[in-house]
This record gives C-alpha cells, sequence and structure tokens, in this order.
C-alpha cells in the first residue's frame, strides 16, 4: 500500500510541471479559445481554431485509450455525470463565452498572460476567482442552485456516448479512435501545419495530466477511510485542466494559508504552473513586457469579463478549457452543450464588438 502523503507529494508536482509546460506551449504558440473564434469572425483565419481541434482530437483518442485499457474510469470524472445540467451548461457557457471576450481571453489565456507580465489579466484572475467563489458557496450559488440547476435531466446512464452507447474496452477503442482520427484529418486538411501542431502537444499535456490525476493519484482503498479516493482533488473526482474552480481554489489557499484545513489541490498548482511556465517562455523569447489599462473604460470592460467568467464557468461547470477540451475529451453531453453556448456567446459580443466600432467610424 503506497503512502498517501507521499503519492499525493508526487501527483502534485507532476501536476505542477505538466502545467510549465503547458504555459509555456500556450504563450509561444499564442494556443486561445478565444482568440479561435475571434480570428474567424474578423480576418477568416482558422488557424487558432484548427489547432484547438487538433489537441481535442489528441485528447479524445488519448482519452478513450486510457480508459478502454483500464488505466483510467471514465465514471471518475464529474463530466460524465448521469444527471445532465442543461440549463447550467448553456446559461453558464453563454455567460462565460461573453465574458472571455470582454476580458481578453479565457481562463487559461488569462494566467498565460500573467505570466507575460498583463497586470489587467491579474486584476481579471482576481475578478475571475471572487466571482468564482460566489457562485461555488456564496450569494450568486444561491441563485445558480434555484434557477438553471434545477433545468435538468437523469439520464439512463452515465452521461458519455460510450456509457449510453453501452460500449465495452473495444467499442470504446474503435469510438475514441475512430473520431479522433476523422477531426485530426478534417483539422490538418490544407492546414498550416507548423502553426497547427502546438495543439498536438496541448492535448498529449492534458492526456498526461488524467493519467497523473485519474491513475496515479486514484488508490482504491485509502488506509485511513478504507474508501476509493482521487488524491489531491478538489472535486473528490479525476481531473484534467481547467481553470475557472482553481482561481476560487487559489485565492482561498494564498487568504488562508495558515489554516491547515486548506490544503494545495491539483487545480490550484496547475493554475501556478501555467504562470510560470508562461512567464519563463516569454522572458526567454523576449516578449515579457508590463501592461496596464488604458482607461476606466477599459478597466470596465475587463471587470465585466472577469465576473461573467467567474459565475458562468462554474454555473457550466468549466472553462473553453474545462469543458472545451477536458470535457469534450471524455465524450460527454454537458461538455458538447457548454461548449456550444461558450462559442455562442463569445460570437455575440464579437459581433456587438464589430457593429458599435463601425458606427464610431
Amino acid at each position: 500500500m503506497p503512502d498517501p502523503a507521499a503519492l499525493t507529494t508526487l501527483v502534485l508536482w507532476l501536476g505542477f510541471g505538466l502545467a510549465v509546460l503547458l504555459g509555456a506551449t500556450l504563450q509561444r504558440s499564442h494556443f486561445c479559445s478565444m482568440g479561435a473564434v475571434a480570428d474567424i469572425l474578423s480576418f477568416g483565419d482558422s488557424t487558432r481554431a484548427r489547432a484547438f481541434g487538433l489537441a481535442l482530437a489528441v485528447a479524445i483518442g488519448g482519452f478513450g485509450l486510457l480508459s478502454a485499457s483500464g488505466q483510467i474510469d471514465r465514471a471518475g470524472s464529474f463530466y460524465t455525470a448521469p444527471t445532465l445540467q442543461w440549463g447550467s451548461h448553456l446559461v453558464g457557457g453563454l455567460m462565460f463565452g461573453a465574458g472571455m471576450v470582454l476580458g481578453s481571453g479565457c481562463g487559461a489565456r488569462t494566467l498565460v498572460r500573467i505570466g507575460g507580465g498583463n497586470l489587467k489579466s491579474l486584476v481579471v484572475f482576481l475578478v475571475m476567482g471572487i466571482a468564482a467563489q460566489a457562485t461555488l458557496r456564496g450569494i450568486t450559488a444561491v441563485v445558480r442552485d434555484s434557477t438553471v440547476d434545477r433545468l435538468a435531466v437523469e439520464l439512463p446512464a452515465r452521461q458519455d456516448l460510450p456509457s449510453l452507447l453501452h460500449l465495452g474496452p473495444g467499442g470504446q477503442t474503435a469510438l475514441a479512435l475512430g473520431l479522433a482520427v476523422l477531426l485530426a484529418a478534417g483539422v490538418l486538411w490544407r492546414a498550416r501545419w507548423k502553426e497547427v501542431l502546438p495543439g498536438a502537444l496541448v492535448g498529449l499535456l492534458l492526456v498526461a495530466q488524467w493519467w497523473v490525476s485519474g491513475h496515479l493519484g486514484f488508490l482504491p482503498e485509502h488506509p485511513d477511510t478504507l474508501e476509493p479516493v482521487y488524491l489531491a482533488t478538489a472535486s473528490h473526482a479525476m481531473e484534467g485542466y481547467n481553470f475557472v474552480s482553481p482561481a476560487a481554489f487559489t485565492l482561498d489557499w494564498l487568504t488562508y494559508f495558515s489554516d491547515r484545513n486548506r490544503v494545495l489541490s491539483v487545480g490550484i498548482v496547475i493554475s501556478l504552473g501555467l504562470v510560470l511556465g508562461a512567464g519563463l517562455s516569454a522572458w526567454q523569447s523576449g516578449q515579457f513586457r508590463w501592461e496596464s489599462f488604458r482607461n476606466p473604460a477599459d478597466l470596465g470592460r475587463h471587470l465585466l469579463g472577469a465576473v461573467l467568467m467567474g459565475v458562468g464557468g462554474v454555473t457550466a461547470l468549466g472553462c473553453s478549457f474545462g469543458q472545451g477540451l477536458s470535457g469534450l475529451s471524455t465524450l460527454a453531453l454537458g461538455s458538447l452543450i457548454s461548449t456550444l453556448a461558450i462559442i455562442a456567446g463569445a460570437w455575440a459580443v464579437l459581433r456587438w464588438e464589430a457593429a458599435r466600432l463601425e458606427r464610431l467610424l
């Protein structure tokens, strides 16, 4: 029986190390979900969208192989729960999508920009974390629980596609690899390969994090409780990459650091690792520079975006990274609803901003 404390430390260090690599990759490649939508709308350029699609293809294939081989249990992810909270996914996704445009990037991009010296993103992170705290346990949590969370249906099986289709290991492998190959082929067709290939590394890092959290960090029987447990996770489930709720947990850990009940979790170390990796990459490439708000209107826009991301990300059970990559890699229906809603929210605000700019000109 492994020592839970030592294994928890190992899981945290490995999660931190993978996040440092992820932060450097995101900073160098300008990988960004909001930027992908903006590029298509403004310039008709699908390069960043293709990179995101390639990351998703690798993540779907990797998660499917890990699950089918017994390395991880897909039922250990909260994304695949049998309760489909379609109202929360829809409303929260729309809010987050709008917020990430106003806040100049999703949760992951916010952390990357902090590493590059962007003080605007630091403010966005702090406000997003406070809004997420309120939506997890505070005043907006009460509103969420009494409204959109009630719009849910109980499915006959877990909400991931393999479970709904009652597929065995062979069927899971065929489905995951088939979808991954089709998606990758569509992404790479007539693509500028050098610009989209970083997406493959992002997908591989997500698969590695699934293995660390879902396999290495899983104890079938904890020596103290004699119950199965996923070590070092705030959700008590295996965790991939998500950057909204962890913002709340990071602020909580920093604020109550001396309280022994506040312990490090995977989400916290991933957030810190992302900032460090992006900062090292920006410094090494000569791209580090301080940046702040232009005027009060710019501040107000980012504050509104941060609140929408904090509330929306918790309500939708994930951000564009959490649902759009981690969640969709499990083939969960709720993740699909959230991702489409995030894209729709971002698209609507980008169109509104473009129309407003035309009127000013």
